[in-house]
């Protein structure tokens, strides 16, 4: 009964923080604002696509940027160059992030520990490279697209794709292939002699993962005046993921949103105020702390604090 009513006030506390969050273009038509909070759901989303498969299944994907770069350029390529609604295109764009996710993961899963690592740090190199050969260009809006260009639909658009990744990593994270999961990353070789299968286990959760960072792709191709192909495969994109995740509290489903909000502000404070890129250096610092001296991330100090 206690445990029923906690969940219910859990879930009325992320109903009413949504409800307020669609206020927002109703209240202000600031574009800085409605900038600001667009970008700051698409960390969420990316961050929550990357903590299924390195939270919560315990391997550490690198190369997770490479299928936001994906996301981004075949969604934008069925929005502006086919014709395709802009829903149909980001859902064409996550499909082949899910698609590529498969064809990489068979192979890359028959390797462990930071063999993984530098596989999927390999892969996404290799894409970059090959983008940034045949892609050089920038993708630019064109005009009759810019005389109607709004950031209140991609708002409210990069907000349900958000809402819809918490969601579904909540759900995957309370259902059996949720624990299976957990327990591979504890004990990989303990897990399989339970009976947990490792292969279908860890394919499942780097294609949801990656299906995820498809859908963050596409919205930012929504979003995004212009685009440079092969800087949407930047590592850093990656790293954003992974830090966010870290500083929120890795494994968990508030830490990335905790650590989204944490990040999307000390990054704005920074582009601000200091040189351009010493933000990537402070994160770089934080991340490294973090890991250290506080491993659950920011999640686990507010329970500490809460606990006292």
């Amino acid at each position: 009964m206690i445990s029923m009513t906690k969940r219910s006030k859990q879930a009325s506390a992320w109903g009413a923080a949504v409800f307020l969050l669609m206020l927002v273009p109703i209240v202000t038509l600031r574009n800085d604002v409605l900038s600001f909070l667009l970008t700051f759901f698409l960390y969420i989303t990316l961050a929550q696509s990357w903590n299924l498969i390195g939270g919560y299944a315990g391997q550490m994907n690198l190369g997770h940027g490479a299928f936001f770069g994906l996301g981004v350029i075949i969604s934008r390529h069925l929005w502006l160059g086919v014709g395709l609604p802009i829903p149909l295109a980001i859902m064409g764009g996550a499909l082949a992030a899910l698609l590529m996710g498969l064809i990489i993961g068979i192979p890359a899963f028959r390797l462990k520990d930071i063999y993984f690592v530098m596989g999927t740090l390999v892969f996404a190199e290799i894409l970059r490279i090959i983008v940034y050969t045949n892609l050089p260009r920038a993708s630019v809006m064109p005009m009759n697209y810019l005389t109607h260009y709004s950031l209140v639909p991609r708002y409210y658009l990069s907000l349900v794709v958000a809402v819809i990744a918490i969601v579904v990593m909540y759900v995957i994270s309370k259902a059996k292939v949720g624990l299976g999961l957990t327990a591979i990353r504890e004990d990989e070789d303990a897990a399989g002699c339970l009976g947990v299968g490792l292969l279908r286990h860890k394919l499942f959760a780097f294609t949801v993962s990656t299906f995820f960072a498809g859908m963050a792709g596409g919205v930012f191709a929504y979003y995004s005046v212009a685009v440079t192909a092969g800087h949407m495969f930047e590592h850093l994109w990656t790293f954003d993921a992974v830090i966010i995740a870290f500083v929120g509290g890795v494994g968990t489903i508030l830490g990335p949103v905790v650590g989204a909000v944490f990040f999307a502000f000390l990054k704005q404070f920074l582009s601000m105020y200091m040189p351009e890129g010493v933000h990537v250096a402070v994160f770089g610092v934080l991340f490294i702390l973090v890991v250290l001296l506080l491993p659950g991330g920011l999640i686990e100090l507010i329970r500490k604090i809460r606990g006292r």
